[in-house]
């Protein structure tokens, strides 16, 4: 197996992963990542195989699980619930819950919101250059999350704050500050949702929280550590991921000169999907013994599925390294990896598209001449490939 090193924090490599992705690619499927000291997938193939294959998971297999470190067990006590780290049967009961609440048909009935949203946000933005992540992109994806569960507004400070120090622990290289914020956003956050959810079964309303209470299947209902895990995960997970969407989105989109108006919306959204997707890498175990593109994984090995690479793969798409918007255009059925794939395909994967493909164009059309107004650069954090700050200007 090619084995190569890579700092994750090397400021090339934060501007620019392709490039190593590609080295990578040019061995096999899989390579050995010195400095996570892991096997890889680099390939679409590979990567999707492994998304896919039912002897990798997310859980520890029994008896194999770390001991959590005692000032950690705020934060891995929510994990222990949330369905990003479950496994069948208790994912399938989770999951089937949740979609109970988490509805087509309520998605949809967002795109209003939605769409209000972004004009008065828009609207609101200043003459002067200004920070566009700050101005739009934020603030977008945690009012709308907000509405959805049926928290007040003005909660939006807090949820963006907690959701900030929580995701921090699935960097690689998370500092003891870093720890220390988390767990305090999750003790604040789970107080929070506790006495939210009390006052739901008392006071029910037309909402993500209510629908979690009252969802039933077979009999079975939604722990309140189960509602509390799912309302945290729909947060961290579908707003950190949709703001960085948005800031590398418009990055691109200022740079190539593209327009994203509404008939083109969903395949310009596709492709920056494609292009420059919010989660780089992902974690799965093996579930038992297994061999896999010439690589013996025992039961309890880990391996890392490069998602980024997957989207840059030249054996999946034609120049893979060109931002094209039409790349999506007419049927065909987007294979990207940006939402995952397999049993933990991202729960809120219609949501994020919805909330893009209404967004960036009101965003467009609102301000026709919106230019960049400073370098963009990405933040330290590779796990989650998002931009540091994106300096706009509005004429």
């Amino acid at each position: 197996m090619l084995m190569l090193s890579q700092s994750p924090s090397d400021p090339a490599f934060i501007a620019d992963p392709y490039a190593f992705y590609d080295r990578a690619r040019a061995g096999a499927p899989l390579f050995w990542w010195r400095d996570y000291d892991l096997p890889c997938a680099v390939s679409a193939g590979a990567v999707q195989a492994i998304l896919r294959d039912r002897r990798f998971g997310r859980a520890w297999p029994g008896g194999m699980a770390p001991a959590t470190p005692a000032h950690l067990a705020a934060f891995y006590d929510v994990e222990a619930h949330s369905l990003l780290e479950l496994e069948p049967p208790h994912h399938t009961r989770l999951r089937g819950l949740v979609l109970h609440a988490f509805t087509a048909r309520r998605i949809a009935a967002l795109a209003p919101d939605i769409a209000a949203l972004a004009r008065s946000l828009a609207d609101a933005m200043p003459d002067a250059p200004h920070d566009l992540l700050d101005s739009f992109a934020r603030p977008l994806p945690v009012t709308i999350i907000a509405r959805l569960l049926g928290v007040p507004e003005a909660m939006a400070p807090d949820l963006l704050r907690w959701s900030n120090a929580m995701v921090r622990m699935y960097l690689a290289q998370r500092s003891a500050a870093d720890e220390a914020h988390a767990v305090a956003a999750t003790r604040e956050f789970v107080d929070f949702l506790t006495g939210y959810i009390a006052t739901r079964r008392a006071r029910p309303a037309d909402d993500l929280i209510t629908h979690l209470i009252l969802a039933e299947e077979n009999g079975a209902r939604l722990t309140t550590d189960e509602m509390i895990s799912t309302c945290i995960l729909l947060l961290n997970a579908g707003h950190e991921a949709t703001v960085h969407t948005i800031g590398n989105g418009v990055r691109q989109l200022l740079t190539h000169g593209v327009v994203p108006d509404r008939a083109k919306a969903a395949a310009v959204v596709e492709e920056i999907l494609r292009h420059d997707p919010p989660l780089h890498v992902f974690t799965r175990i093996a579930q038992e013994d297994v061999t896999l593109f010439g690589h013996a994984f025992a039961r309890g090995d880990r391996v890392q599925v490069l998602l980024g690479a997957a989207n840059r793969d030249p054996e999946i798409w034609p120049d893979p390294h060109r931002f094209d918007p039409a790349r999506f255009a007419g049927d065909r059925t987007p294979q990207h990896a940006a939402f995952g794939a397999g049993l933990h395909f991202c729960l809120g994967a219609p949501l994020a598209r919805l909330e893009l493909q209404i967004a960036l164009p009101i965003l467009f059309a609102r301000h026709p001449r919106l230019t960049l107004a400073g370098d963009a650069p990405f933040r330290d954090a590779f796990h989650f490939h998002g931009l540091e700050r994106l300096p706009v200007r509005v004429d």
